[in-house]
C-alpha cells in the first residue's frame, strides 16, 4: 500500500535534516534550513512533494502550537516589568512601519485597504530567528537584546488583532461600525473568560492532573486546553491564532507553566519546522529570478526603513545611539507571522498573486540575511555612529541624563566602580556598602537609575563605552573596576576605553563562558570570572557539604580547580581574598581575621609570635575596632577579632590563616 503523505513527510524530515546539519556547522539558525528545504523540494524547485495541501494543514497545527507556546512564555507580570519597551517601543515600531509601508504601497496605485494590509505585513519581524541568533551570541540580556525582545513581544500580541481586523478592512461587513463594536465585544468576553480561567479554573485543573503523577495525562490535558480554546474562539467568529495565544496565556499564570512548556516544545519544534518548510515551498523561483533586481531593491529599502524605524522607536526610550542602532538592525526582516497574516489577506482579496510573490520573495530573502546582518551589526553601527547628527544626539542625551541623574563623584578616590546594575552589580554594591568601601555604579537603564537613586545608591546613568561617562565615575582615581554587563561586544569596548584612561586600575570582568576569557584578557582585563565555571564550583561545594566533607577540604579543592582551569588562560592564579598589584604578581597581600581564642595566638606580642620565622610571613598592619594601625611594633599584642594585613608566599599565608581561624 502506497502512502503519499508518508512519503512527503519522509522527504521533509530527511532533506531538512541534511540542510539544517550543514547550516549548524556554520552556526546558522535551523529555521533558515527549513526555508531552504521548502524552496528546494517545493513545486517551484525540484517538485518532490505531491501532497502539499495536507502538508499545509499540518503546518497550521504548527502555527497554533507556536502561538500557544508564546502565550505560555509570556505572563502579565513579565509584561509589566518591561511595559515601556513593549508598549511604547512596540507601538511606535509597528505604527510607523504600517504608516510608511502603507503610504508607499498606496502611492503605487493601490487601494487604501490593500495598502493598510501591506503595512501590517511589513511591520512584523521574525521572533524565532532574531531570538535564536541573539541567544547564540549571548546578547539576549544585553540592552539591544532586551529591547528587541520587548518589541517582538508586542508584535506577537498585535498580530492577533491584525487578523481580526483584516476582514473588516476588506469590506466583508456592510456596517463597519457595527462590525468593530461586535469584534470588541467578542474580544472583551473572551479576555474576561481568559482572566477567570487563568485565575481560578485552570490552576485547579492542572493541580489535580499534576497530583496523579501521569506525564501522559498532563500532556493530553495541556494540548486539549490549547485546541479547545482555539476551537471556541474560532466558533465565536474570532481566530484560531487568538485562541491558541489566549490558551497559552491562561496556562502561563499557573505554577505548572514551565512543565507545560517543556512537554509542548518538542511538538512545536516539529510542527513549526513543517510551517517554515511550507513557506519555502510557496516561493516561485522562476518569478524570483525574473524579478531579482526589483526584489533585492525592495529588500534593501525594507532593510533601511525598518532598521531606522525600530531604531527611532528605541531611541524614544532614551537609549544611546549604539544600543538603538543594534536594536534596529536586529529587527529589519519580515517575520513568520506575516506569512500567516498574508493567507488571511489572500482569502479576503487584499493581496494579489503577484503582490504575494513579491512579498514572499522579500520576506524569505530578508530572513535569510538576518543572521549575517546581526553578526556584522557592530561594524555597521560603528560606521553609522561616525555621522555628526548621531554624535550630537549622543552628547545631548548624555547631558540631559547627567542633569537628571547626578551623583557627587568628584571626591571619590581609591574607590570601586561597578559597571552594570543587574543581579551581580546589585549584590556587589550591597557588599561594598556593608564593608564601607566607597563605590559608584554605572547603569544604562534610566528607570533603574531613577529608582535606585531614590534609595540613596550612588549610581550614574550612562553608556560606559563613552569616555565622558567613565570620567564622571572618576575611573582614573579608582582602585578596582568590575564590569558586570551581559553584552560581550560592549564589554570589550568598555575594557579598551578604560585602559586608554588608566593602565593601573584593576579590572574584573564577569562573563558567561570559560572560552571567552582569553579575548577579554587580551583586551585588558586583569581577572575574568566565568559564570558557568563558578556555578559548577558552587554546585559541587554545596553537594560536598551534605556529605559532611570538611570546609577546608572543600575550599582547597575549589582553589585547585580554579587554579588548574584559570591558569589555562591567565599567567597568574586567581586566589580569593588575596590582592596582587599587577606590576608584581608574585607579591601577595591578604586580609585575615583572627577568629581563634587560643592563648597560643591571642594575647601574644608580635615578638613572641615571631611570625616571620614561624610562618614565613610579614604583618604590614592591623585594624582593630574600625581603626587602622599602620605601625605595628614588636610589643603590639594580637587580639581576637583583629584584622591583619599580611604578605608572603601563598602557602605560608594559608598556614598562618589556619592558625588564627
Amino acid at each position: 500500500m502506497h502512502f503519499p503523505l508518508l512519503q512527503d513527510l519522509l522527504l521533509f524530515m530527511g532533506c531538512s535534516a541534511i540542510v539544517v546539519y550543514a547550516l549548524q556547522r556554520i552556526r546558522l539558525p535551523s529555521i533558515l534550513g527549513f526555508l531552504m528545504t521548502g524552496i528546494l523540494i517545493g513545486p517551484h524547485g525540484l517538485g518532490l512533494v505531491s501532497e502539499s495541501e495536507q502538508i499545509e494543514l499540518i503546518s497550521e497545527i504548527g502555527v497554533i502550537l507556536l502561538l500557544f507556546v508564546i502565550g505560555m512564555e509570556l505572563s502579565i507580570k513579565h509584561l509589566a516589568s518591561i511595559k515601556n519597551s513593549v508598549f511604547i517601543g512596540g507601538t511606535l515600531q509597528v505604527g510607523l512601519t504600517v504608516i510608511v509601508a502603507g503610504m508607499v504601497y498606496y502611492l503605487l496605485g493601490n487601494s487604501w485597504e490593500a495598502s493598510l494590509f501591506v503595512g501590517f505585513l511589513f511591520s512584523l519581524s521574525s521572533t524565532a530567528i532574531v531570538l535564536k541568533v541573539l541567544q547564540d551570541r549571548n546578547e539576549i540580556s544585553a540592552p539591544q537584546g532586551r529591547n528587541a525582545l520587548a518589541i517582538l513581544i508586542f508584535q506577537d500580541i498585535i498580530v492577533v488583532p491584525m487578523m481580526l481586523f483584516t476582514p473588516i478592512i476588506a469590506g466583508q461587513s456592510g456596517d463597519i461600525t457595527s462590525s468593530i463594536l461586535a469584534l470588541l465585544l467578542k474580544t472583551a468576553v473572551v479576555v474576561a473568560i481568559t482572566i477567570i480561567s487563568a485565575r481560578y479554573l485552570v490552576p485547579l485543573l492542572m493541580r489535580s492532573i499534576a497530583k496523579t503523577g501521569s506525564k501522559e495525562l498532563f500532556l493530553i490535558t495541556t494540548i486539549t486546553i490549547c485546541f479547545a480554546v482555539a476551537f471556541l474562539t474560532a466558533e465565536a467568529g474570532l481566530s484560531l491564532a487568538l485562541g491558541a495565544f489566549l490558551a497559552g496565556l491562561i496556562i502561563s499564570e499557573s505554577e505548572y507553566s514551565h512543565q507545560a512548556t517543556s512537554v509542548i516544545l518538542p511538538f512545536r519544534e516539529l510542527f513549526t519546522s513543517f510551517f517554515f518548510i511550507s513557506v519555502g515551498m510557496l516561493l516561485d523561483l522562476q518569478f524570483f529570478w525574473a524579478n531579482i533586481s526589483i526584489v533585492m531593491l525592495i529588500v534593501f529599502i525594507v532593510f533601511v526603513v525598518k532598521s531606522l524605524i525600530a531604531s527611532l522607536a528605541t531611541a524614544v526610550l532614551r537609549y544611546p545611539p549604539r544600543t538603538f542602532l543594534l536594536t534596529g538592525l536586529a529587527l529589519f526582516q519580515v517575520g513568520e507571522f506575516a506569512f500567516i497574516l498574508s493567507k488571511v489577506g489572500i482569502q479576503y482579496g487584499l493581496l494579489s498573486a503577484s503582490a504575494n510573490q513579491y512579498f514572499l520573495a522579500v520576506s524569505i530573502v530578508s530572513m535569510l540575511l538576518t543572521p549575517f546582518v546581526i553578526i556584522f551589526s557592530e561594524r555597521i553601527a560603528f560606521g553609522v555612529l561616525k555621522f555628526r547628527p548621531l554624535k550630537a544626539w549622543d552628547e545631548k542625551l548624555l547631558a540631559s541624563q547627567e542633569t537628571e541623574h547626578t551623583v557627587a563623584t568628584d571626591q571619590l578616590h581609591n574607590h570601586l566602580v561597578i559597571i552594570g546594575y543587574g543581579i551581580n552589580g546589585r549584590n556587589l554594591a550591597r557588599a561594598a556598602a556593608f564593608s564601607n568601601i566607597p563605590y559608584v555604579a554605572v547603569e544604562l537603564n534610566a528607570e533603574t537609575v531613577k529608582t535606585e537613586q531614590k534609595k540613596g545608591v550612588p549610581i550614574l546613568f550612562g553608556d560606559a563605552a563613552k569616555d565622558p561617562v567613565l570620567e564622571a565615575a572618576n575611573i582614573s582615581k579608582a582602585r578596582v573596576v568590575v564590569i558586570a554587563i551581559s553584552d560581550p561586544e560592549g564589554t570589550k569596548v568598555i575594557l579598551q576605553n578604560i585602559r586608554t584612561i588608566s593602565q593601573s586600575v584593576h579590572l574584573i570582568v564577569r562573563t558567561r563562558f570559560v572560552n571567552e576569557i582569553p579575548e577579554l584578557i587580551a583586551h585588558g582585563a586583569d581577572d575574568v570570572i566565568p559564570e558557568e565555571f563558578e556555578t559548577s564550583i558552587e554546585i559541587f561545594s554545596r553537594a560536598l557539604r551534605y556529605f559532611l566533607i570538611p570546609e577546608d577540604d572543600i575550599e582547597h579543592f575549589a582553589e585547585i580547580t580554579r587554579s588548574d582551569n584559570y591558569s589555562l588562560f591567565q599567567n597568574k592564579k586567581s586566589i580569593p581574598r588575596t590582592f596582587r598589584p599587577s606590576k608584581y604578581p608574585e607579591f601577595d597581600i591578604t586580609c585575615l581575621k583572627v577568629k581563634t581564642d587560643s592563648r597560643r595566638i591571642v594575647g601574644k606580642t608580635l615578638s613572641e609570635l615571631d611570625v616571620r620565622n614561624q610562618f614565613g610571613i610579614n604583618i604590614l598592619g592591623l585594624s582593630r575596632k574600625d581603626q587602622l594601625l599602620t605601625y605595628t611594633g614588636p610589643d603590639e599584642a594580637i587580639l581576637q577579632r583583629d584584622i591583619l594585613y599580611v604578605t608572603g608566599p601563598q602557602e605560608s599565608i594559608d598556614r598562618f590563616r589556619k592558625a588564627i581561624e
